[in-house]
């Protein structure tokens, strides 16, 4: 039987909340070059899914929509994505949990009326310095719309991760508790 912790995560579709959702870890477009995920799934934790909607009625009133990479992150593709590349700059050590692992993080970016995603200078989990917030080595339009970006997500609630212009998580995130794949009613994790 499900605990009523394994209710509290909402899951997150373009028809319900008005996003664009692209996987990143269900393909091969990240940084391990291969799918991580047997199945993209979005989801959130209910506090982080609340402000979520703010973010998006805020990126609306500008013609903005928000484009989501990754949301909640099984504990086990944690693992995976910390075997791969144990660098506690970039991933939360497996051991302590990440908030994504809580529901309480989302990778996103902006997109434009056209779908087109905003410049923000490197591209969703590109581990270098040039993805830290306020790096001026990025061009000026990139550096505007990543102010842009987290001056949505703040107003709206979130807190920021200084070295990813593209996360975003609850404030004491760590004080909800890390789920594994099981919590969900149809697997994110590819089945053996």
């Amino acid at each position: 039987m499900k605990s009523e912790k394994v209710m509290s995560l909402i899951e997150i579709l373009p028809e319900t909340h008005g996003v664009e959702i692209s996987i990143e870890y269900a393909t091969a477009n990240n940084f391990t070059d291969k799918p991580v995920y047997g199945r993209a799934g979005c989801y959130l934790h209910p506090e982080a899914e609340e402000l979520l909607r703010v973010a998006v009625d805020l990126a609306g009133n500008l013609s903005l929509k928000i484009k989501i990479f990754d949301a909640f992150r099984p504990s086990e593709a944690q693992w995976v994505l910390w075997s791969h590349t144990p660098d506690p700059d970039f991933l939360a050590d497996p051991k302590r949990g990440s908030p994504h692992s809580r529901g309480a993080a989302v990778d996103l970016t902006l997109i434009d009326a056209g779908g087109r995603e905003l410049e923000m200078g490197t591209p969703f989990d590109a581990f270098t310095p040039l993805s830290h917030h306020g790096n001026q080595g990025v061009s000026v339009e990139a550096q505007r719309n990543r102010a842009l970006l987290m001056g949505l997500m703040t107003t709206a609630g979130w807190d920021f991760y200084r070295n990813e212009w593209w996360h975003y998580q609850l404030f004491d995130a760590r004080r909800l508790p890390v789920f594994s794949d099981s919590v969900l009613d149809k697997p994110m994790m590819p089945q053996e």
